[in-house]
């Protein structure tokens, strides 16, 4: 007896098995063929979901980036957590890393993927600077921030990390990236009226390796 799915469940299927080949083969050695064998789908129920590979990378990239704001949401909602550990809590839940999300970025930052690499970015602007913003306003209620913009301070924060920390936008030695570390943090205690060096503490927990954490 055929089995019959409704509609979600058959897209989130194809997009498990898509996300474990990516990352087992690579995006350009996973064929459809490949991912229809692993689902047990014949090409025109792929289709009727899909148009092609890089329309399943798409979906995997609005999947990856709806659960990373969720998980960045989870992080932010933890007041027993304090305000400062808490903003870096939530950058360090925003990156991706092993396996296929490895595959992922690397597709993203392909030039032919120019409108993959925006997609991510755009969740990631449009996602991230409402999730600080409330803890921003907690450390103004602590006395820790005094800024009467806090939405606009972690715009600007966000689209400028966004930007800078991108390898493929900017690429920086690791002196010049510690010099831009030092000046992006001194000049986020700027922003949010934080007392001087207060923030200075989160620079070891960024480190080099957490460079891919943005788009």
């Amino acid at each position: 007896m055929r089995v019959v799915k409704n509609a979600e469940e058959r897209k989130n299927e194809i997009l498990d098995a898509a996300d474990e080949l990516f990352g087992q083969k690579g995006f350009e050695g996973t064929s459809t063929n490949d991912i229809l064998e692993k689902v047990g789908i014949a090409r025109g129920t792929l289709y009727h979901h899909f148009k092609s590979k890089e329309d399943i990378m798409d979906a995997l990239i609005e999947r990856y980036s709806a659960r990373l704001l969720s998980a960045a949401r989870e992080v932010a909602a933890d007041r027993s957590v304090p305000v400062v550990e808490r903003i870096v809590r939530v950058v360090m839940a925003l990156n991706l890393s092993g396996g296929s999300s490895e595959e992922i970025m690397e597709q993203i930052h392909k030039p032919e993927n120019a409108l993959m690499h925006r997609k991510i970015q755009k969740f990631i602007i449009g996602g991230v600077p409402p999730i600080l913003t409330e803890i921003i306003r907690e450390g103004i209620g602590q006395g820790v921030f005094n800024t009467p913009f806090p939405y606009e301070c972690m715009e600007m924060v966000v689209v400028y990390a966004n930007t800078i920390f991108d390898d493929d936008i900017v690429l920086l030695t690791d002196e010049e990236l510690a010099s831009r570390l030092q000046a992006f943090v001194f000049n986020t205690e700027r922003l949010l009226g934080a007392e001087s060096g207060s923030l200075m503490s989160v620079i070891p927990m960024f480190g080099g390796e957490n460079r891919g954490a943005h788009a």
